[in-house]
C-alpha cells in the first residue's frame, strides 16, 4: 500500500459521494416542486393543499440545508486529513503530554481535543436547524436555555461514559497483541448491550420527563392489546416531547426486563387511542419478526468486520500518511489510527446507504401487516397519515431518492398497501 493510493482513493470516494448527494438532491427537489400545486389523487380527499404546500416547502428547505451541511462535512475531512489539521492537533498535543503524562493520556487528550473542535465547527449548524429551519416551519418547541442545557449534559455524559469507554479500548488496543481488534470489538459489543439496559432508566430521564400512562381507558387498550400478542414491558411511559419540537412519535426501548413503552406526548394530543394502539402494534411487530434482534447481530457483523479492517490498516504507514498525518515514533498510534478511520470511512459507506434501507423499508411493511392483523388497517392509515402531516413529509418523493434515502416506504406505498 502507498501513501498516494491512500489519498486517490479518499478523494475519489468522497467526489463520488458528494457527486451523487447532489444528483438524488435536485431529483427530489424536482419531483417535489414538479408536485406542489396539487394534493396527489390518492389523499385529495384527506389532505388540505396548504398542508401539502407546506410539506413541499419543508422538505425543500431540508434538501437545501442538508447540502450545505454536507458541503462542510466534506470541507471538514479534508482539512482533518489531508490538508493537515488532525496532523496539527496530534503534534501540538503530544509534545504537551505524552512526555508528562504518558501514552494513554495523551491519546485521551487527542480524542477528547478532536470531538471538542468537531463539536465547535458543528455548533452552528445545528443552531441553525433548530432555531432556523425548524422554527420557520412551526415545528421547533426548544429554548436557547433548553439547548444549552441539552449541550452541557451531552457533554458531561461524553466525559463520564465516554473517556472510560475510550480509554479502555486503549488500553485494549496496546496490551492484546495482534488480536487487539476482536476483544475491542467484544468491549464494545458488551457496551452497547449495557446501554440498552441503562440508557431508558437513568440516562434518557436526565433529558425528558418521563410519566407513566395516565389514560386508563389508553392504558387498558395498550395492555390488552401486548398481552394479544405476548409482548411484557416494564411500563407506559409518557414523555414531554413537545419542550423541544411538535414531531411525534412513539417507541419501545431498552432490554430485557427494561423494555418499555414510550408515548410521545403530541403524539397522545394528535390521534385517537384505536390509532394509538395501532401504531404501537406496528412497533410490536417488529418485535415479532424480531427485526429489533436482525439489526443489532447485523450492527455487531458489520462492527466486527470494522474493527479486523482497522486492525490491518493500523499497522500499515500509507494509511496514515495517505491521510495526512505523520505516525507517531516514540508514542502510541493507537487513537490517530481510530480517528482516521471514522473519518475515512463515511465516503465509503455512503455507497451501502440503499441496502440498509432497503432491508428497512421491507421490515416497515412487515410491521404495518402484523399491526393490521392484530388492530386494524384503517386505524393504522388514519393514523400515519396524521403523522405524515404533523411532520411535514412530502408525498410526492423523487422514487430514485426514496430508495437511497427512505428506511420508511414512502406515504403513497405504505397507505396502498394497507389499503390491500
Amino acid at each position: 500500500m502507498q501513501a498516494q493510493t491512500v489519498s486517490l482513493w479518499l478523494v475519489a470516494a468522497l467526489v463520488a459521494s458528494q457527486a451523487l448527494k447532489w444528483w438524488l438532491a435536485t431529483r427530489q427537489t424536482r419531483s417535489v416542486q414538479a408536485h406542489r400545486s396539487a394534493v396527489p389523487a390518492p389523499f385529495d380527499a384527506t389532505v388540505p393543499l396548504a398542508t401539502h404546500q407546506r410539506a413541499a416547502d419543508y422538505t425543500l428547505a431540508r434538501l437545501r440545508f442538508g447540502l450545505v451541511a454536507e458541503t462542510v462535512g466534506a470541507a471538514l475531512l479534508l482539512g482533518w486529513t489531508l490538508l493537515g489539521g488532525l496532523d496539527l492537533l496530534n503534534a501540538t498535543l503530544r509534545d504537551a503530554l505524552q512526555p508528562r503524562f504518558g501514552d494513554l493520556a495523551y491519546q485521551l487528550g487527542l480524542v477528547a481535543g478532536f470531538a471538542l473542535v468537531s463539536g465547535l465547527v458543528d455548533l452552528p449548524l445545528e443552531w441553525a436547524r433548530i432555531f432556523r429551519l425548524e422554527q420557520r416551519f412551526g415545528f421547533n418547541r426548544m429554548t436557547p436555555a433548553l439547548f444549552l442545557a441539552d449541550l452541557a449534559k451531552g457533554a458531561a455524559l461524553s466525559i463520564a461514559i465516554g473517556l472510560p469507554m475510550m480509554a479502555a479500548v486503549l488500553w485494549v488496543m496496546q496490551a492484546t497483541g495482534a488480536l487487539w481488534w476482536l476483544w475491542a470489538w467484544g468491549l464494545w459489543v458488551g457496551f452497547v448491550l449495557l446501554m440498552q439496559v441503562v440508557y431508558p432508566t437513568w440516562i434518557a430521564p436526565w433529558f425528558n420527563r418521563f410519566e407513566p400512562l395516565s389514560d386508563s381507558v389508553l392504558v387498558e387498550r395498550v395492555e390488552t392489546l401486548m398481552a394479544r400478542c405476548g409482548f411484557r414491558a416494564k411500563g407506559l411511559f409518557v414523555m414531554d416531547g413537545s419542550r423541544r419540537s411538535s414531531h411525534a412519535n412513539a417507541y419501545f426501548g431498552g432490554l430485557g426486563r427494561a423494555k418499555r413503552v414510550v408515548l410521545f406526548d403530541t403524539l397522545l394530543a394528535r390521534l385517537a387511542g384505536r390509532e394509538v394502539e395501532a401504531v404501537l402494534a406496528h412497533e410490536l411487530g417488529h418485535f415479532h419478526h424480531k427485526h429489533v434482534l436482525v439489526m443489532t447481530l447485523r450492527s455487531f457483523a458489520v462492527g466486527l468486520a470494522a474493527m479486523a479492517l482497522l486492525g490491518w490498516l493500523a499497522r500499515q504507514p500509507a494509511f496514515f500518511l495517505g491521510l495526512g498525518v505523520e505516525p507517531n515514533l516514540r508514542a502510541a498510534n493507537d487513537a490517530l489510527a481510530l480517528m482516521l478511520f471514522m473519518l475515512a470511512a463515511p465516503p465509503f459507506l455512503f455507497f451501502a446507504s440503499p441496502l440498509a434501507a432497503r432491508w428497512s423499508r421491507r421490515a416497515e411493511f412487515e410491521a404495518d401487516a402484523y399491526a393490521c392483523a392484530k388492530t386494524g388497517g384503517a386505524d393504522l392509515a388514519s393514523a400515519l397519515l396524521k403523522l405524515y402531516e404533523d411532520n411535514g413529509s412530502t408525498l410526492t418523493p423523487d422514487p430514485v431518492y426514496a430508495r437511497f434515502y427512505y428506511t420508511h416506504p414512502p406515504a403513497s406505498e405504505r397507505l396502498a398497501a394497507l389499503q390491500t
